[in-house]
């Protein structure tokens, strides 16, 4: 009999609980009864038909839906970003233990599926994001990595318990991320550089010039400040844009969002045949 997503993850948090911490009242969790964990203080968490769990206790909104995350995916797997994806998998490499990979920001979860495919000894792979339909996405993967619905802010995760965590093109929360990695363990971080998706901003905001450049060098110096910056990379490349993938290059990222009607036409009518990949790969540790 096939295994279902709740049976993947159900297995999943029985092996792992002692990572996982209560974020209500940051007590371990002691078991779990059927599909839900419960803590110390008896908090409850239950399993989703998808093998997913809603970590915060209040509302979380995100403006990720379903279209652009299904648009993102198509390009991630098209190897947009499969440069970046390749430097990560070499950090992780050249680390001595990788047990558990958070991927922060997740997304609809394509950044976990090709790490998978990188790694043969198969650390455990976990992702969240505050957007239900990403999450849900994710779910796809659940066997080989656990999604759930969480908080930067708040990880449900123990002190000193996460070998590694990705915060790729994600908010960070840079004194919670240093409470739930291990002592050496790292944290990589993709942002963005100016030149980052130029084609797609020229086109959406031809006739205002002010949108189509700017700068994360903010994002930049408060890593700096706030963590042991002990590497960086700037990476820049060309990906080719075929007119079968162009609308999904058009709604996959958020940069449409204060588009006008008439600037999506435009950007509709005026295709472009590269764009590029800038970015600044930041690596810090605990």
């Amino acid at each position: 009999m096939l295994k279902k997503k709740i049976d993947y993850g159900r297995e999943f948090i029985e092996t792992h609980l002692t990572v996982f911490q209560c974020p209500k009242c940051h007590k371990g969790f002691i078991e779990v009864i059927g599909n839900t964990m419960i803590c110390q203080n008896n908090h409850r968490f239950d399993l989703s038909k998808k093998g997913t769990i809603h970590f915060p206790d209040h509302h979380m909104t995100s403006d990720y839906d379903k279209e652009m995350l299904v648009s993102r995916r198509k390009m991630i797997q098209k190897d947009l970003y499969l440069p970046i994806m390749e430097e990560i998998s070499l950090l992780i490499e050249q680390e001595t233990s990788h047990d558990y990979i958070v991927d922060m920001g997740c997304g609809e979860g394509s950044f976990i599926d090709r790490l998978i495919h990188d790694f043969n000894d198969q650390p455990n792979y976990l992702g969240f994001d505050l957007s239900k339909e990403g999450v849900q996405l994710g779910s796809d993967f659940s066997e080989e990595g656990f999604f759930f619905i969480g908080d930067v802010t708040n990880m449900p995760f123990r002190n000193d318990s996460i070998t590694t965590l990705l915060n790729i093109f994600s908010p960070s929360h840079y004194d919670e991320m240093l409470r739930v990695l291990k002592p050496g363990g790292q944290m990589i971080k993709v942002i963005p550089e100016s030149f980052y998706l130029k084609e797609m901003r020229e086109v959406f905001y031809h006739d205002n010039p002010e949108k189509q450049s700017y700068s994360n060098e903010n994002v930049y110096e408060k890593f700096k400040k706030d963590v042991n910056l002990v590497k960086e990379k700037h990476l820049t490349y060309q990906f080719p844009v075929n007119a079968a993938d162009y609308e999904d290059i058009l709604m996959m990222s958020p940069i449409h969002w204060g588009a006008s009607e008439q600037a999506k036409a435009y950007a509709k009518a005026h295709p472009f045949s590269e764009l590029t990949i800038d970015v600044k790969i930041l690596v810090g540790k605990k």
